[in-house]
């Protein structure tokens, strides 16, 4: 990396890089708000990938073996919006007006589900190229599998561009590391080496020898490539594609806001709009001699991708209907699999694996109920894709089925100490389609995976996470350890189902429902230490599934309502005896999945939580979000500090988890 930016060569008129450089800087100062600089330094590159290499159909968005673009650096979000409008996807001139708008199909960075074309939801930087990870990863496996001789139904590239932000976080190492050693040929990547950022040229905060990195990771590295030069991004990305053992890192030498004569190369053109002199000056300087927003109809023909894009779409399904006449069963499986769809006999499946785990009764750590649910739906489930961030023997992630993954081989990953990596590969994943992720760690590091853990849920990803050692229970490993805020902290985000099973049945029915749902992620509460199975009749075991229930009725009318998740469930039992002996009659209830039973209809809420009865919530935890439940008249038993190192039944007894207390709080609000 350069330690200054040099001067920009003069600009050559370009009709098919100035209407990029002209919705850009039009978009952005029409909304008063948003980031030329990346779109208007990037437009030589992107017209010579979207133009000439990239495989895709704007007419139909979703075929599934378009290539993958993924714009890592999102706040430059209008060079996307920019090219899918003039290639031909559904996203007019109108919609390009309306940037950072409210409830517009363009909003400030690109968000999945929004305009059609917009692979990922992209805008902390570093998660996108993870992204990339994943989707270049699924296609390789996809290929694996369904590929067969003659038969290359599989076969797409992934493409990503970031920035120097992207390369600075720590993300970009865990992910690009595992795809330099997983062997991603199929993944090339642009740098958009401009030199600068927010604060100004980042020679002084990002000094790192990029392509040696990027080299030491296992990748093919394409050095000091001219990101302003057709001609040499041509020749660096042909190269890339001949490229068969090793992801491609392409490093492009460009200006930030190339055009704008006084701001190009500085970190004014990062994110403002240029102001209405600036974009008169660059109008003039590249040659674009139109008002804004309009394009003449020749670069809009030039740029059309339609017509290609449907050729190439129409060959790919005269294979696959060759594919499909040679394998019929094949093809059926891979249909399900990229449409996200079940098998056929789910249900009758699921009905007698709930029902062999509750026949067994096993009184074993939810951890290990995960491992046994997990053994008994993975057999149905091919797409199920497993891994963890190297706690496998702790997580229990693994199964029979697994084999560890390879270059060559495999259907388990190990992710190594990359915690943060996995959940967002996860993503890339589930947004290429084709599997059902899911990876383990410990729940406290889930602060680790926060942010894609986040970004799943605004994108409404099925990616299941399976977080272990959920409480003091693990003990001797101290506060370091022992998750207590985590609980409240995964509740409170937005689409995403938070279970904390008591039990082997609990724990299997929160499987059945990650694997069943579809509109955003799920995140499963484990513990280390033994549970007791729970007892409990056909009526009650469906009504787990409705996240809060009565696991055990009071005898006679209640005059409290115990409620509780996970392993202090069986405190809320023996509480429940030990205060029947004293005359007080309470119901215990269960709670594992509080957005679930928050999304009941009144009648059941009510039919579990009776107004009018008071209430106590229990569960080794933060006190947070539970008042919604007991009220300002009932109780909490909490944790609303942090752990100790020390065995799990010390901890419990010293932070006050016993039944005696359990029985005087229940007294201190009658």
């Amino acid at each position: 990396m350069s330690a200054t930016t040099k001067p920009a060569a003069p600009i050559v008129p370009n009709q098919l890089t100035g209407a990029i450089r002209a919705l850009a800087m039009d978009a952005v100062q029409k909304a008063n708000s948003g980031h030329p600089g990346a779109p208007m330094g990037m437009a030589e590159i992107a017209e010579v990938l979207w133009n000439r290499h990239l495989r895709h159909n704007p007419a139909n968005p979703n075929w599934p073996n378009r290539d993958r673009f993924v714009l890592s650096n999102g706040h430059g979000s209008m060079l996307l919006y920019a090219l899918l409008h003039l290639t031909g996807y559904d996203l007019s001139i109108e919609d390009l007006k309306q940037f950072r708008q409210w409830h517009s199909k363009t909003p400030g960075h690109p968000e999945y589900g929004y305009a059609p074309g917009v692979e990922t939801t992209t805008g902390p930087l570093g998660q996108g190229i993870a992204n990339a990870v994943g989707m270049a990863l699924a296609e390789k496996l996809m290929a694996r599998e369904f590929n067969r001789p003659g038969h290359d139904i599989v076969d797409h590239n992934t493409y990503a561009f970031l920035g120097d932000g992207c390369l600075m976080e720590g993300i970009s190492h865990e992910a690009c590391s595992l795809a330099g050693t997983w062997g991603l040929s199929k993944l090339i990547a642009f740098w958009d080496d401009n030199g600068i950022s927010i604060d100004g040229h980042v020679d002084g905060w990002f000094s790192d020898d990029t392509p040696k990195r990027f080299e030491a990771y296992g990748w093919q590295v394409i050095r000091d490539v001219d990101g302003h030069d057709a001609v040499s991004v041509e020749n660096a990305l042909s190269r890339a594609k001949e490229e068969h053992e090793r992801p491609t890192l392409i490093c492009c030498k460009t200006v930030i806001g190339r055009g704008a004569p006084k701001k190009q190369g500085s970190h004014d053109a990062h994110g403002s709009p240029l102001g209405p002199d600036e974009i008169a000056a660059t109008r003039a300087n590249i040659g674009w001699n139109h008002p804004a927003f309009e394009i003449p109809q020749e670069v809009y023909a030039a740029w059309n991708g339609r017509e290609k894009g449907a050729v190439l779409e129409n060959a790919w399904r005269e294979k696959f209907h060759a594919y499909a006449a040679a394998h019929p069963e094949v093809a059926a499986e891979f249909k399900r699999r990229m449409h996200g769809e079940l098998p056929a006999d789910w249900a009758q499946h699921v009905e007698a694996v709930l029902a062999k785990i509750n026949d067994k009764a096993e009184t074993v750590a939810t951890r290990k109920a995960s491992q046994i649910a997990i053994e008994a739906l993975a057999p149905k489930l091919p797409e199920f894709l497993g891994g963890s961030a190297d706690l496998t023997g702790s997580n229990l992630t693994n199964w029979s089925g697994s084999k560890s993954l390879t270059r060559d081989s495999g259907n388990y990953i190990h992710y190594g100490v990359r915690e943060f990596g996995m959940a967002a590969i996860m993503n890339g994943m589930a947004l290429h389609g084709g599997y059902i992720p899911y990876g383990g760690t410990f729940l406290t590091f889930s602060d680790y995976s926060r942010n894609a853990l986040r970004m799943s849920a605004l994108m409404k990803l099925r990616t299941i996470h399976v977080f272990t050692h959920d409480s003091i229970g693990l003990g001797e490993d101290g506060p370091t350890h022992q998750p207590v805020e985590h609980y409240a902290a995964l509740r409170v985000i937005p689409n995403m189902t938070f279970w904390r099973p008591c039990d082997t049945v609990e724990t299997a029915v929160a499987w059945v429902d990650a694997v069943q749902r579809k509109g955003g992620p799920t995140a499963l509460a484990l513990s280390r230490q033994n549970l007791p199975f729970v007892k409990r009749d056909a009526a009650t075991i469906a009504s787990i599934a409705r996240g809060g229930y009565v696991i055990s009725e009071s005898n006679g009318a209640a005059k409290a309502i115990l409620i509780a998740t996970g392993s202090e469930v069986e405190l809320a039992l023996t509480a429940q005896a030990a205060l029947a002996e004293a005359g007080i009659a309470v119901r215990v209830v269960s709670m594992p999945c509080t957005s679930i039973f928050d999304a009941q209809d009144k009648a059941w809420r009510d039919s579990v939580l009776t107004p009018g009865v008071k209430r106590v919530a229990i569960e080794a935890g933060v006190t947070h979000g539970w008042y919604k439940y007991v009220g300002l008249d009932g109780a909490v038993v909490g944790l609303d500090h942090f752990g100790e190192s020390a065995p799990a039944a010390t901890l419990f007894k010293e932070f006050g988890f016993t039944v005696d207390n359990v029985v005087a709080t229940v007294k201190g609000i009658l």
